[in-house]
């Protein structure tokens, strides 16, 4: 058990390092990231460490937190923290941006996805928002999706779109929403394959290297954004053709770690 807690422990500050660099750079203090820390151990322990048949009580939750049963009450007692609605706008852009790029309306003879005029008929942005986003405005989601950066308005006023996917360009919010949910995502992933049986594990899986020259960095980068929606084994290939230990007779200065990481998860 002390190993599995060291363990732990150590997992945790490399954890702990990215999100300390975001928290300063942004000017959060430590006493906010701890309340933030607290909050959410009691929010845990409150919903998912309960007794079967019994009632959560907060004499209980500070056992398993460690927190006085005065803090425990004064946390509960708190408002979550507002994501000031970025997952709900994640998610209608995400549909709208899946109507465009599957619905025969929306979509050339190619298969690209077409730039639409804002409104007329039913090859319209408007229909598109109307089929996929529900009763929100068209005028809203266009607004969202400029501020993010996701598609831009041309001068007749057609919109057209920049990503196939949810890439956002624009907005800290937004950006911030997608670090909290696609991380919280992956550490689901992996707990439930540390806790789970082989046969039930989740796909989780990378491919990296750690002798790239400098100047094949960025050439690589490229090459990994433009693949990235193929399987991990077409990563590996790719990136093994720019490593010295797999090639040799690779040249160039210094070195560089880089992978892309593929897992599947669920909620």
């Amino acid at each position: 058990m002390e190993d599995v807690k060291q363990a732990i422990a150590s997992t945790l500050v490399r954890l702990l390092r990215p999100l300390m660099r975001v928290l300063l750079k942004n000017n959060i203090p430590y006493g906010t990231f701890a309340d933030i820390a607290r909050w959410v151990y009691v929010d845990v322990a409150s919903r998912e460490f309960r007794v079967p048949g019994r009632k959560q009580t907060i004499s209980r939750i500070a056992t398993i937190t460690g927190l006085t049963r005065k803090e425990v009450k004064r946390l509960k007692e708190m408002d979550a923290v507002d994501d000031l609605g970025a997952a709900e706008r994640y998610n209608r852009a995400v549909r709208v941006i899946s109507g465009w790029l599957k619905d025969p309306r929306f979509i050339s003879d190619r298969g690209d996805p077409r730039v639409l005029p804002f409104e007329g008929g039913e090859e319209s942005f408007s229909a598109l928002v109307k089929a996929y986003s529900g009763d929100v405005p068209p005028r809203a989601i266009l607004d969202e999706m400029l501020r993010a950066g996701i598609v831009e308005k041309m001068d007749d006023r057609r919109v057209r779109l920049l990503n196939r996917g949810y890439i956002v360009t624009k907005g800290e919010v937004e950006k911030f929403g997608i670090m909290g949910r696609d991380v919280s995502e992956f550490i689901s992933t992996i707990h439930h394959n540390i806790t789970s049986e082989p046969s039930d594990a989740f796909f989780q899986r990378k491919v990296s290297y750690d002798n790239i020259p400098l100047e094949l960095y960025p050439e690589v980068r490229s090459r990994i954004s433009a693949m990235a929606a193929e399987f991990v084994e077409s990563m590996d290939r790719v990136i093994s053709q720019y490593d010295r230990d797999a090639n040799p007779s690779i040249e160039g200065r210094g070195r560089k770690r880089l992978g892309i990481g593929v897992f599947y998860f669920e909620e």
